[in-house]
């Protein structure tokens, strides 16, 4: 069972996806900039056995609301928002890129919420030289304002520092050499979260896509063992 999501957290509307069994724990997917949920629909099929699937547009992307107005903290606070108008008081959360900081800045801030938190080739920004690119010509799933404000974040030390405080066990899975995502950062994430699993499955960014099976398995093996 399963349709979509469409609910009011707040001053604007969120979408998204939600299939499997009702009766099963929830997993909430949280994608990277520039996408949407439906980039979860390649693996979405080896979850729904096992978890109510919950996949969010988050703001500014997809069938989402476009306000105009992002951070990180925002999105987190609309996905809190929406866990809790759903009355999900425990869930398994899963993001990539951006949605992985998403999913940390929750889990640091709201253990109690995360029973299992897996993140895909994401750390929480650092300084770094990350040049805009130009909007291209052609209509966007997104709105183009979260790319300057995402790429160019400067790094906030507060969200390293307080790793620590997921409790959550973390299943971070890297991208390898070709991923843009330096392997010392990941590491440097897993020496910080108390319970964390560092994995790594060498196809790049989009770990999901490019290797749906194998991205399927150490999820599913990660979160069922």
């Amino acid at each position: 069972m399963g349709g979509r999501l469409d609910i009011k957290v707040g001053n604007i509307r969120l979408a998204g996806e939600i299939s499997g069994d009702p009766d099963t724990e929830p997993m909430i997917l949280l994608h990277a900039l520039g996408e949407r949920g439906e980039s979860w629909d390649v693996v979405r099929a080896g979850f729904d056995p096992y978890f109510r699937v919950i996949s969010v547009d988050l703001r500014g992307h997809g069938d989402s609301d476009w306000p105009g107005v992002y951070s990180y903290e925002l999105m987190r606070d609309d996905v809190l928002a929406l866990l809790d108008q759903l009355d999900l008081r425990r869930v398994t959360l899963v993001g990539h890129s951006m949605g992985g900081v998403v999913a940390y800045l929750i889990a640091q801030d709201h253990p109690a919420l995360v029973d299992r938190l897996v993140v895909e080739d994401a750390v929480p920004p650092y300084p770094r030289d990350r040049p805009t690119p130009d909007r291209p010509d052609t209509p966007l799933p997104f709105d183009w304002p979260v790319v300057p404000t995402f790429l160019g974040h400067p790094g906030n030390d507060q969200w390293w520092d307080r790793l620590n405080r997921i409790t959550a066990p973390l299943l971070l899975i890297g991208g390898g050499p070709s991923s843009h995502i330096p392997p010392d950062k990941l590491a440097e994430v897993a020496a910080r979260v108390p319970d964390c699993t560092l994995l790594t499955i060498p196809v790049g960014h989009h770990i999901h896509v490019a290797a749906p099976a194998e991205f399927t398995a150490a999820v599913l093996g990660f979160v069922r063992p």
